[in-house]
């Protein structure tokens, strides 16, 4: 056997597995290889690996040392497919880059700072910089607080992320197609990437109320095939060419909050219907709520002012993202993101592979 050194993390509603890049195999397809027999894949169980059997739990983040002068370390993040032989390097993962400072932390790649440590990340798949605080006293990651996230149990130390030109950052635009609306198979849909590609859609143009469980939403259909349907066709449009095979752009059901937020969500992404809302998918539904012209108008209740706090509904509570503009003069879609997430070390040992798909670096 081969064993190969590794942390288990929670990083925000995910959990995923944490390797540094040199203790991975260099070449990028064998890489993969080593990936897919880590997590168990393609198996819908995952019975043989690290996996949960769900999009959430079937996460990779691979660190180093970033020679960029903005950044502390580079994050690639790999999206592990349950049930299909691939690993997927198409977007960014906001709740896993929630544990990367920690983990660069543990792992000797970044100084401890004081009673708070800053880790500047370079989001590799997309080339864009995230900075997160993590709690660090007596020189140690402190991974205990009173921080209450939804979708997780408990609490835990605050680990507050800001990010920098996210706007564009998978397609190339805030907006791929230009516009704040458009229309596929009469639907109206907003395409955005401001961190994460999302189409939004409105819920009641499906029959829906927007408010259902998970279950039910997965049990139904014809609704996911009106939804995949119109994802493939907005693939092109947002400049991601043929997404059959990837998991962007997600696809996000809007309608009228019902618990004091901004609005509430239901987000495929793209297959299942995602227990709460991702992070960086959360920064683009905020993002698209406060622009002119979107399919969020006459859903989303939005505050006014140059500091702009939106919790985002979702199946399992809220998840708020804080949107900040210099002026009013500003379009919104140059505001500034910020939110908070927390982490957990799990588990920190080695894992193993066959020797007879690779024998280590």
């Amino acid at each position: 056997m081969t064993f190969i050194a590794c942390a288990v993390m929670r990083g925000g509603t995910s959990k995923g597995v944490y390797f540094l890049r040199d203790d991975l195999p260099a070449d990028a397809a064998l890489r993969d290889q080593v990936l897919l027999r880590v997590m168990g894949s393609p198996d819908p169980r995952q019975i043989d690996g690290l996996g949960g059997a769900d999009p959430l739990t079937s996460k990779v983040a691979i660190v180093n040392v970033s020679e960029r002068p903005d950044a502390d370390v580079d994050y690639l993040f790999a999206q592990v497919v349950v049930n299909e032989p691939r690993v997927d390097y198409g977007q960014n993962c906001g709740n896993i880059l929630a544990g990367v400072a920690p983990f660069a932390i543990e792992r000797g790649l970044v100084p401890v700072q004081g009673a708070r440590t800053r880790v500047a990340i370079h989001m590799v798949n997309t080339g864009q910089i995230a900075v997160a605080e993590v709690s660090t006293p007596d020189g140690q990651v402190d991974y205990e607080g009173d921080v209450r996230i939804d979708g997780v149990p408990g609490t835990a130390a605050a680990v507050p992320i800001e990010f920098r030109d996210t706007a564009g950052s998978t397609c190339g635009a805030l907006l791929p197609t230009g516009r704040a609306r458009d229309e596929i198979d009469g639907v109206a849909v907003t395409c955005i990437d401001n961190g994460m590609p999302v189409v939004l859609l409105r819920a009641a143009d499906f029959g829906v109320s927007g408010y259902e469980d998970r279950g039910t939403l997965e049990a139904d259909s014809v609704l996911k095939a009106r939804v995949e349907a119109i994802r493939l066709k907005a693939g092109p449009l947002m400049n991601l060419g043929d997404v059959a095979q990837r998991t962007v752009p997600k696809m996000t059901l809007v309608a009228p909050p019902r618990a004091g937020g901004a609005v509430c969500t239901r987000t495929f992404i793209p297959h299942r219907v995602h227990a709460s809302i991702g992070v960086l998918g959360a920064v683009s539904v905020a993002t698209a709520a406060v622009l002119p012209g979107s399919v969020m108008q006459g859903i989303a209740q939005v505050p006014d002012g140059l500091a702009r706090r939106l919790a985002i509904e979702h199946p399992t509570g809220e998840f708020t993202v804080d949107l900040v503009k210099d002026s009013l003069e500003q379009p919104d879609e140059t505001a500034r993101a910020a939110l908070l997430r927390t982490a957990a070390l799990i588990m920190d040992g080695r894992v193993r592979v066959p020797a007879s798909l690779w024998t280590g670096c």
